[in-house]
């Protein structure tokens, strides 16, 4: 598990409870979701390197960090993911934005590409993956599975909300990802909806349910 980053800070776990709660509004949902994208992005983005360059302060002149290495893309799973997307650009504006839609067939339950466009320069880019449930995996896994292809090496799974399957099968397809989650609930239902969870994270966000 220690590719599994569970992101306990009380200001996740509080928001966290107004997410669960079924009287939250779309609005306070979606703001929330945003609020949360960006504190787990201050954790995932923790070991991003630096290098030192030198200017002049108001003061006097010295020698300072600054980010240096690859250049950051997140790619949000349509089409829940998007509500995390501006929770991480406040924090990072110059980040490119990817997206990819899955689907799942009904008769195989394999995930199914139904769009997907990402930055020209993709595979030159840190990735991070937003969706807020990381419920059976398979979206996620076949996300990730898709921007191996595009030649992408360097890939994070952000959630909000997992579920034991979820990182397990994450885990077992894509060893080298780290997942960042604010909280590991007690598994599925029949639906594979999270147990407790929080509902339909897509349908929340947008008020479509």
């Amino acid at each position: 598990m220690e590719k599994v980053h569970i992101l306990d800070h009380p200001l996740l776990q509080h928001k966290l409870s107004i997410l669960r709660d079924r009287n939250t509004g779309v609005k306070e949902f979606r703001e929330i979701v945003s609020e949360m994208a960006t504190l787990e992005c201050y954790e995932a983005t923790r070991d991003l390197p630096l290098k030192e360059v030198e200017l002049d302060t108001p003061v006097a002149r010295g020698t300072f960090k600054t980010l240096a290495g690859k250049k950051l893309a997140i790619v949000p799973i349509l089409r829940a993911g998007l509500g995390m997307v501006d929770g991480i650009l406040n924090l990072i504006p110059s980040a490119k934005v990817g997206h990819i839609g899955l689907y799942r067939d009904p008769e195989t339950n394999a995930p199914v590409e139904y769009y997907c466009k990402m930055p020209v320069d993709i595979a030159e880019r840190d990735v991070i993956v937003l969706d807020p449930m990381l419920a059976t995996g398979g979206s996620a896994s076949a996300a990730i599975t898709f921007l191996k292809g595009y030649g992408c090496k360097h890939i994070k799974l952000m959630n909000i909300l997992a579920a034991p399957k979820g990182i397990a099968q994450v885990q077992k397809d894509h060893p080298d990802v780290d997942i960042y989650v604010a909280a590991v609930d007690e598994g599925l239902d029949e639906h594979a909806y999270i147990i407790p969870g929080l509902g339909d994270a897509g349908d929340r966000i947008f008020g479509t349910k």
